[in-house]
């Protein structure tokens, strides 16, 4: 069994106000059946997470679209709250990128992985992500970054439809845009569109070479890179099924080994000089059977749990043992275990798992969040129902107001006429 250094708290801190982030549950929950104090700063009040026996302290998160400065003041109250050094988790891009930028000022109050500043950043950037992947030799879609609303339509057509769209800084996506961090454009005026759109987006639209998903072709990959740089814990996944379909996030997951996978991550994580937790998301295609690198997030990512091997490991778990200067035990993988989230795939919940099964939400350890997240679900469901109800109900015709009848003249009115 892990014996994790109990004397030090962790704290998990995201920015993204998802209340059905699956990963932050899954953190909050490894930590703390290991016995460390788990503190949250999450927008997480009356949500799932906010139920779990494993949360210890729940703190106010910073604002969305907080600037690094203003995370670091917020970080700062919660340290002194917790009065010791903690380990940090950033659990969402925006909180990674910030906390890179502010890590001199976190110290001594957090322990952080050793990395380069701007590290997290340029990975996290899908614009910076190509280059990136020259340097390292790893595949990656053709890329294009158009520079105003008619070269997007160029660039469409000379990539050939349909294509990719993306942002390059999704976090800076304003909520309630209707924007989307990836799309496929079926069109060149559809790209132009979207490029007039680059002021309210908050960054750049990169237009990308499509790769038709199919049976075996998606792919994910977690790990830890310890202070040496060693990739640690984590290992190669299938993705089998996304939400939304074909183009989500992991709904059901299986532990596959895959050597090709893993080489290219551990290629990526020695020309970077990356230290910490990573997930990375691969598409193979189809002609050339070559994996191509589609994302880089600096954090775990949310099907973590997936990777707990023999031992108990996992990419949160290492963190914590790594920066407590702990050594990490060697388990075996557990090839063929699965992750389900229940609440996008409720029937693959249901099915047999011969080897071995993480949900999501339910556990038996800690059944609050589960119960909490079908509740939270079935009225997000509901809602969204009853908008595209209301966006596609018929307007009724205007009724026909008759002519007023003007009355009749009384024999005065007749007189003085």
């Amino acid at each position: 069994m892990l014996l994790l250094d109990t004397r030090v708290p962790a704290v998990l801190l995201r920015v993204d106000r998802n209340p059905f982030h699956h990963g932050t549950l899954g953190a909050v929950r490894s930590l703390g059946r290991a016995g460390v104090e788990v503190h949250v700063v999450a927008d997480a009040a009356g949500g799932p997470v906010h139920r779990s026996r494993y949360a210890h302290r729940m703190h106010p998160p910073p604002l969305p679209g907080a600037s690094a400065q203003e995370i670091l003041a917020a970080l700062r109250r919660v340290a002194e709250r917790v009065a010791r050094p903690a380990v940090l988790v950033p659990l969402d891009d925006a909180s990674a990128i910030a906390v890179s930028r502010v890590r001199d000022d976190l110290a001594p109050s957090y322990l952080l992985p050793e990395m380069p500043g701007t590290l997290a950043e340029r990975v996290a950037d899908k614009a910076e992500l190509a280059a990136v992947c020259a340097s390292a030799d790893v595949p990656h879609p053709v890329t294009l970054v158009p520079d105003g609303p008619a070269r997007a339509a160029e660039d469409a057509r000379r990539l050939g439809l349909p294509l990719v769209a993306k942002w390059s800084r999704p976090w800076l996506l304003p909520a309630g845009s209707g924007l989307r961090s990836t799309q496929l454009v079926r069109s060149a005026r559809q790209a132009r569109e979207l490029y007039l759109r680059t002021e309210e987006a908050g960054s750049r639209l990169l237009l990308q070479a499509y790769l038709p998903p199919g049976k075996d072709r998606d792919w994910f990959f977690h790990g830890y890179a310890d202070r040496s740089g060693t990739v640690r814990a984590g290992g190669p996944g299938r993705k089998q099924l996304s939400w939304p379909r074909g183009a989500g996030l992991t709904a059901v997951g299986r532990w596959t080994p895959n050597p090709e996978v893993r080489a290219l991550a551990e290629r990526l994580v020695g020309e970077l000089g990356y230290r910490g937790v990573l997930d990375l998301d691969f598409r193979r295609c189809g002609t050339t059977g070559r994996y191509h690198l589609l994302d880089f997030n600096p954090r775990p990512g949310a099907q973590f749990r997936l990777f707990a091997d023999s031992s108990g490991l996992d990419v949160v778990r290492a963190l914590h043992l790594d920066l407590t200067g702990r050594e990490l035990p060697d388990g075996e993988p557990v090839a063929g275990r699965a992750f389900v989230v229940e609440n996008y795939a409720p029937f693959a919940a249901l099915r047999p798992a011969p080897g071995g099964r993480e949900l999501a939400w339910y556990a038996r350890d800690d059944r609050g969040p589960g119960w909490a997240m079908w509740s939270l679900w079935c009225r997000h469901v509901s809602g969204r129902v009853r908008e595209r109800l209301a966006a596609t109900a018929p307007v009724p015709a205007p009724r026909a107001i008759p002519r007023a009848i003007s009355p009749s003249l009384t024999d005065n009115e007749k007189a003085s006429s």
